[in-house]
């Protein structure tokens, strides 16, 4: 699809040779908002060929008059999940031109000619994500009909002072994760733990399994074999805590994606010493300081884990929603 933009500027699908392309435009909006970047060209071309992304259908990019890159927009389906999550970015030179409205527009018609794969009935929901002091992106996502409907906070720790390591609960064993033996239990337990978050998308087991097994083949910030750790009790998978080593934004900095107990072992301490244990090893790997992101409003407790586990909140994102349908 290519369609003119208000100041002679064109659309269309992106290709994976754009990486490099998406990657400076993605830094050059994280610069102008946080100081630092945020993404590499490895990690974009990860997510373009995410089992679940048609690059023809579920991207577009804005191209300026000389074929420069100004603006991204994407769209992330998972039928038959009534959750969509888009996201959309322009350069910093280009904002007040016209072309964010145009991005917001093509991604909710593209989420609406979903809507016939979707959960029959299910209210379906289009969400976008800000960073509470991006102030050009929330007046565009509020101009476009969304509405702020929940909070995620980021949070970080310095590694340079002592680390507390509480005793790991009897019965319990951490080590790293096995990926040859296990890896469907590791999904399994990732499913049960995090099935009744709120925006939780279900892909079903086989596009949960393929989802996690292309991060770990492609991501190349997946360090499966030193830094994502299991809890068994027995054989059994009962918690687990998945890092990466490395981020864009600071070289010294590891980033943890999820951490987590099936809901038949908390209460325990399982994930403060899940979290204790992550740190440590990533501590001794060389890295100054961790993040997350974390719901808020999560129902288990995990702020005041992390706070317990010796972390700050330093930056807060707001999640914004369009309803594109009622629950029927």
């Amino acid at each position: 699809m290519s369609q003119k933009l208000p100041w002679s500027c064109t659309t269309r699908p992106a290709m994976l040779e754009d990486a490099q392309g998406i990657a400076g435009l993605l830094n050059a909006c994280a610069v102008e908002r946080t100081g630092k970047p945020s993404t590499s060209v490895q990690a974009v071309r990860s997510i373009m060929q995410m089992p679940s992304v048609d690059l023809e259908t579920d991207t577009l990019l804005a191209l300026g008059s000389e074929g420069q890159l100004v603006g991204f927009a994407l769209v992330l389906i998972h039928p038959p999940s009534p959750l969509i999550r888009a996201l959309t970015e322009l350069h910093p030179q280009h904002w007040d031109k016209g072309i964010g409205t145009t991005l917001c527009g093509w991604i909710e018609e593209r989420a609406r000619r979903s809507i016939p794969e979707l959960e029959a009935g299910a209210r379906i929901a289009l969400l976008q994500n800000r960073l509470s002091t991006d102030v050009s992106g929330r007046d565009l996502l509020l101009g476009e009909g969304y509405r702020v409907v929940r909070y995620n906070f980021r949070m970080a720790i310095e590694l340079d002072a002592p680390l507390s390591q509480e005793p790991v609960p009897e019965g319990i064993t951490i080590r790293p994760f096995v990926r040859e033996a296990e890896g469907h239990a590791l999904v399994r337990a990732l499913r049960e733990t995090f099935c009744d978050n709120w925006g939780y998308v279900d892909r079903g087991f086989e596009g949960e399994y393929k989802h996690w097994m292309h991060l770990l083949d492609r991501d190349p910030d997946c360090d499966p074999a030193p830094f994502w750790f299991v809890a068994l009790e027995g054989v059994e998978i009962v918690g687990l805590a998945l890092c990466n080593s490395n981020m864009s934004e600071d070289p010294e900095m590891a980033w943890i994606w999820v951490v987590g107990v099936r809901p038949a072992w908390r209460r325990r301490g399982i994930a403060l010493t899940l979290l204790q244990h992550s740190f440590g090893a990533l501590r001794r790997a060389g890295k100054r300081a961790v993040s997350l992101e974390v719901d808020s409003e999560n129902p288990t407790g995990a702020t005041r884990l992390y706070e317990k586990a010796g972390m700050h909140v330093e930056r807060q994102i707001e999640i914004f929603e369009k309803e594109l349908r009622p629950d029927e």
